[in-house]
């Protein structure tokens, strides 16, 4: 089972970006897919997670309205795309899915590698 994420880099505060996740190895239709964010010296936060229809999203209070969640599952790959970034969401991104209807770092099946986001100010 592998998780590559991709899209991260280095952009002005203001700007956007998109995070892909394209998932592998097995059928993720029961898993609900997320994405967290760590910072240098801090603890890994949840940032948002979709389910495999897409109904259900949820959001971290700090991102909502500006990153928007989104999934392609012909292409078996979950998107973050990210707008009016703030030098605050500079961290690693990770992808990550947990089987069933919730997603915290505890519950987490499968972890993608990190891919950097920095803002600048």
């Amino acid at each position: 089972v592998q998780l590559q994420a991709s899209g991260g880099g280095l952009v002005q505060a203001g700007g956007s970006l998109r995070l892909s996740c394209a998932a592998s190895g097995r059928t993720f239709s029961n898993y609900r897919m997320g994405w967290f964010r760590q910072a240098p010296g801090k603890e890994r936060d949840f940032v948002a997670a979709i389910n495999w229809s897409g109904i259900s999203i949820n959001y971290a209070d700090s991102v909502k309205g500006r990153f928007t969640i989104s999934k392609d599952n012909a292409k078996n790959t979950v998107y973050l795309q990210m707008s009016s970034l703030k030098p605050e969401d500079t961290a690693v991104y990770y992808c990550a899915a947990a089987a069933g209807n919730a997603i915290n770092y505890r519950s987490v099946d499968y972890w993608g590698q990190g891919t950097q986001v920095t803002v600048s100010s």
